[in-house]
């Protein structure tokens, strides 16, 4: 099989410490090209993966080089405008989280997909977590039954240190498009992305002025379930934690670590897997899974998930998120 010709646009934390170490370390996968606009990073970054091909302009990069598909790894400021010119030069192409600042940023780059006919799969790495995915199985085998509540938390420092996440201007916002997105995505993911009917949410600015820092929300879905939500990054004294329960009509279950439970009369039957790994295995494993499933996905092997379609909807229930703040009111879709 010819190895898949790939291309990498923005060389910042991710993409050294993610991207670039695990298409490195796949046999089906030749880094083709890579782009940054930092020309010592860009150096550095190359000479380290022995890239030869490197650019500080993307689209010489689009131009010149035989590519099948670009990963885009820039501050989020960018990501409409450079996911725009890969599908206008017929790439897949797969961009870290979040797709984009804003809304409308995410219907322009759905609508320029589905003009140039490829796909965007937008980086959504929890659902790739071994014991999410084990989760989801039980929800579709129907063990835990119809659910009605999932809650969700996480508290961990920013994803970047880099000034432009603090600036709402590039970010587009703090800590809901940091890690409140992923949360929302798996949750929604869990309950096979049935429809929202309102949100409600308050959020504070405590270390910071432009973009939030915590956040806690309440969506109510057209069906009566409802997804609890709550971020922050004031974790400093605390050790990392993400958790997430969820609960059925037949027994509910947890994640970090994963555990569930089905109700049968009135004993609770443990189907808890055996040998669960740790946190930070987990998490290192959801990129190594996501990754290949693009891959695969660019071959034609699998179906796109986590595309464009389904961030265009995330980003309606953010920006009401944050419109529910600003108005103080719950926000109907």
């Amino acid at each position: 099989m010819p190895k898949l010709k790939v291309g990498l646009i923005g060389l910042g934390g991710i993409a050294q410490l993610v991207h670039l170490p695990l298409l490195n370390k796949f046999k089906d996968v030749e880094i083709a090209a890579v782009a940054e606009i930092n020309k010592n990073r860009l150096d550095v970054v190359a000479d380290k993966f022995n890239i030869k091909n490197r650019f500080q302009d993307y689209m010489a990069m689009l131009s010149t080089v035989d590519i099948d598909a670009v990963i885009i790894t820039t501050p989020t400021i960018h990501h409409k405008q450079v996911a725009i010119d890969c599908l206008r030069a017929e790439k897949h192409i797969f961009v870290e989280k979040p797709i984009a600042r804003k809304y409308d940023e995410a219907v322009t780059i759905d609508e320029e997909a589905k003009k140039n006919k490829r796909n965007v799969m937008v980086g959504m790495n929890h659902r790739f977590r071994p014991d999410a995915m084990l989760l989801k199985s039980l929800i579709k085998t129907g063990e835990l039954g119809d659910l009605y509540f999932l809650k969700t938390a996480w508290a961990r420092e920013q994803s970047s240190r880099e000034k432009w996440m603090l600036k709402k201007a590039e970010s587009g916002g703090g800590v809901i498009l940091d890690l409140g997105i992923v949360l929302l995505d798996l949750a929604l993911w869990l309950f096979d992305y049935r429809e929202v009917y309102s949100v409600s949410s308050q959020l504070y600015f405590k270390s910071t002025k432009e973009v939030e820092d915590t956040a806690v929300a309440f969506i109510r879905c057209k069906d009566n379930s409802v997804i609890g939500l709550e971020v922050s990054w004031l974790t400093k004294p605390f050790k990392e934690n993400m958790v997430l329960s969820l609960y059925g009509s037949k027994g509910y279950a947890q994640l970090n670590p994963l555990k569930a439970f089905k109700r049968i009369n009135d004993q609770f039957i443990d189907l808890s897997p055996t040998g669960s790994r740790d946190e930070k295995h987990l998490y290192a494993k959801s990129y190594e899974n996501e990754l290949r499933y693009f891959i695969s996905a660019v071959r034609g092997d699998y179906a796109f998930v986590s595309t464009s379609a389904e961030a265009v909807y995330r980003m309606s229930v953010i920006e009401n998120i944050y419109k529910s703040t600003e108005t103080k009111n719950e926000i109907k879709l």
